[in-house]
């Protein structure tokens, strides 16, 4: 027993410091985007943390190294390269610093990063959409990716499960990091791996606290602008419901009880059913949770998919609407999306009383900065979306767009931080950039007006749990951090924090009685120009749920379909393609009558 107790009380004699890092970007004016609240963790942060808890826990480095594990979230903190180097020099042992889930408008921030810790002399791997998705399509490295490794930064490409990061902690500890990890063309499989998992302390700084977890990584589909499918794959790998289970009850423990699902596609997930079901039970036992997740425009004609994610507790959606213009949709391989279907998609949504996001994407070749206002337009009337968020049409590394711009020397704005979907990074074929531009900022002001706002409000307010206040909250958020904080509204949060020595380097650093009462007046000048608007909406709310026709009110996009409106829709008949999608819609509906009436008939 004595030798037990002496064994448990024996101190390491090594320390290895992992210190894992979630980059952020620079805003227009070279300052990191950084907030007291972020408003959407990081899983891939979640997921190495996961696995680095799991490496600590079977001491991969020997039983007599202390494996110590440091996480930040610089969307919601703010990294001192140099204070981190002191720690880890007073406390002695060796290190590796992680630059982790790094995407291509995080790039130049993670490189400004890992230059100050090699410079101190420690190993550093940058890993992330970026490095993978620009080995998985590009014959050679880039020239910023070429930058990093002259520093002595090494690579990795794939995903970290089934014991690779176990190979580099081992690799940085003996000293001897490789130049470059390229897992590519070997992606592992997911079920029973370490869950991804967080800190309760860390998730307190995102908003309402939000937790994040991937059921499944890989899209089946093409889509000529998306990187998933050349980063993660086509063939769905999925964990499974003990996997969730898992997952929900870890944070369950934390007092965590919202979740993000971010599979690009969970309608793909070919464990959906069991993992719902799985939710369903637990819900069941008394457990109080909430999930968003995403999912594509044909997942209603999954027999009881929708129905399902309500009762499993999925509150919001996010749906790849992407257009509504099917000449463009085809022209970027996105022929999965069908107009024709989503009127029937977005109202089967709403019965369940979720809240629907739908993404759109601005410059594809067929718009014109008169088309693109036409669309909104045809949306507001036509089709129950409560929240539109719009994107430039960006040709991101590891995509087919950047693969055959890159291909044919096409110009691309060769500054990466800009590649954030919030930024034109490329020329359209027909509108100017000044117009391109002007077009994207109108699209916010054209679907956030007052009226349309006071319409959302209508319909959420006729639908018994409708969800009102978090739609008011979601309209609040995104029509604010477009109008006054300039960011996209998935990388806003609350209280801007901004640093004046954390400028990007190459740009002048602020005189202090320059810049603190610049930043400070503007962010109150932001707050109060920002509450009457919350205000007004808000009293849009409180109007709406009084209405004497609140449970009977309806309009075209809350309507019951009507036998003519393939006629008279905009919809079909005002968009490029329209008439054309309709006919294919009319045509495959003929082939699968006469193919029902031949079963019926015993042919």
């Amino acid at each position: 027993m004595a030798s037990l107790v002496q064994r448990e009380n024996l101190a390491p004699s090594h320390i290895f410091h992992f210190v894992m890092i979630k980059p952020t970007h620079y805003d227009d004016e070279g300052y990191p985007i950084q907030w007291v609240r972020s408003i959407i963790p990081s899983n891939t942060l979640a997921c190495l943390n996961g696995l680095a808890e799991d490496a600590q826990h079977r001491q991969i480095l020997g039983p007599d190294v202390q494996i110590s594990l440091s996480v930040y979230d610089e969307t919601n903190c703010r990294v001192v390269p140099a204070r981190i180097i002191r720690k880890i020099r007073k406390t002695g042992g060796r290190a590796l610093i992680a630059l982790v889930g790094v995407q291509s408008n995080q790039f130049p921030r993670a490189v400004d990063l890992g230059r100050q810790f090699a410079q101190a002399g420690f190993p550093v791997c940058i890993g992330g959409f970026h490095v993978s998705g620009c080995m998985a399509m590009l014959p050679e490295l880039p020239a910023d990716i070429r930058q990093a490794q002259a520093l002595g930064i090494s690579l990795f490409a794939g995903e970290a499960e089934e014991g690779r990061l176990d190979q580099v902690l081992k690799d940085a500890f003996a000293g001897k990091l490789a130049t470059i990890y390229n897992h590519m063309d070997d992606l592992p499989s997911l079920e029973g791996e370490p869950p991804p998992i967080l800190p309760a302390r860390l998730l307190h700084r995102t908003v309402r606290s939000l937790s994040s977890a991937d059921l499944g990584r890989g899209c089946p589909y093409q889509c000529s602008f998306c990187t998933i499918i050349n980063v993660q794959g086509r063939k769905s790998r999925v964990r499974t419901a003990d996997d969730l289970e898992r997952i929900v009850r870890e944070n369950y423990a934390q007092d965590i009880k919202r979740f993000f699902i971010t599979d690009d596609n969970f309608a793909r997930n070919t464990n959906w059913e069991k993992l719902f079901d799985r939710l369903i039970a637990l819900r069941a036992e008394g457990m109080t949770f909430t999930f968003v997740i995403q999912v594509d425009t044909l997942c209603h004609k999954i027999p009881g998919f929708i129905e399902k994610a309500g009762k499993a507790g999925v509150t919001q959606v996010f749906i790849g609407l992407e257009n509504i213009n099917p000449e463009n949709l085809i022209g970027a391989n996105k022929r999965q999306n069908k107009i024709t279907e989503y009127r029937e998609l977005l109202q089967k949504w709403r019965a369940q009383g979720v809240v629907t996001y739908a993404g759109y994407i601005l410059g594809f070749p067929a718009d014109t900065k008169e088309s693109i206002l036409r669309d909104i337009e045809i949306i507001k009337r036509e089709l129950p979306i409560d929240i539109l968020e719009f994107f430039f049409l960006t040709p991101l590394p590891g995509s087919e767009d950047h693969k055959m711009l890159v291909k044919k020397g096409v110009w691309m704005d060769s500054d990466m931080n800009k590649f954030d979907l919030n930024h034109r990074v490329s020329h359209h074929n027909t509108m100017s950039d000044a117009e391109w531009e002007d077009a994207y900022r109108a699209a916010w002001r054209t679907f956030y007006t007052p009226d349309h706002v006071r319409t959302i409000l209508r319909r959420k307010a006729a639908t018994p749990n409708g969800r009102m206040k978090m739609t008011l909250h979601m309209i609040i958020w995104f029509y604010l951090a477009i109008t006054f904080e300039g960011v996209h509204p998935l990388e806003a949060g609350v209280f801007r924090l901004t640093s004046r020595r954390d400028r990007r380097p190459g740009m002048k650093r602020e005189n202090p009685l320059i810049f603190y009462p610049r930043v400070y007046g503007r962010e109150l000048i932001k707050y109060a120009r920002a509450l009457p608007i919350a205000l007004r909406f808000d009293r849009m709310r409180r109007e709406a749920e009084k209405a004497t026709d609140r449970w009977t009110y309806t309009d075209l996009a809350t309507a019951a379909p009507r036998d003519d409106e393939y006629e008279t829709l905009d919809l079909y008949v005002a968009t490029t393609g329209g008439g054309a999608a309709l006919m294919r819609k009319r045509r495959e509906d003929a082939i699968r009558a006469h193919a029902a009436g031949a079963i019926n008939a015993g042919i």
